[in-house]
């Protein structure tokens, strides 16, 4: 009962390109926009840039981008979830996050760390962010805020 299975192909001479996605905006619309960028841009308004320095503008920045990453396993943000034991700002701009995961084998073990750090990074006046990655002290579900137990039931 040896039953060889195929897979049938097709060969084609060439595939139709897909149409490409348009922007329904007027020109008037955009020369309107683009006048608007240009005058604040003219003018020299410039945005103030949040100071760096333990419990600055910058490091509260950082903690909501934070609270945005959510565990793939549970419903709940990384922060809340008491996975981020520091976040440290210096006054230049660097921040140094300092995370653990659930476990060693968690499956985002090697994708996670590096979000982080794109996240942290995408914070306007960061200029740099490491990730260091701890297992001491471990992880348990006595670092999670009341937050995240009610959210899982465990209140």
């Amino acid at each position: 009962m040896n039953r060889e299975r195929k897979i049938e192909t097709e060969e084609v001479e060439a595939v139709t390109t897909p149409p490409r996605a348009r922007v329904a905006e007027t020109p008037a619309e955009t020369l309107d926009r683009k006048k608007d960028y240009l005058a604040g841009f003219l003018a020299g308004e410039k945005p103030e840039e949040p100071s760096g320095g333990a419990g600055s503008d910058l490091q509260a920045s950082i903690v909501e981008v934070l609270k945005s990453i959510y565990d793939p396993e549970i419903p709940v943000d990384i922060y809340e979830l008491g996975l981020i034991y520091d976040v440290d700002v210096s006054d230049e701009g660097d921040a140094t996050i300092t995370m653990t995961l659930t476990t060693p084998h968690c499956p985002v073990a090697e994708s996670l760390p590096q979000e982080v750090e794109l996240r942290a990074m995408s914070v306007p006046g960061i200029r740099d962010a490491q990730v260091n990655l701890v297992w001491d002290p471990p992880w348990d579900p006595s670092k999670m805020s009341d937050e995240a137990r009610l959210e899982l039931g465990m209140l």
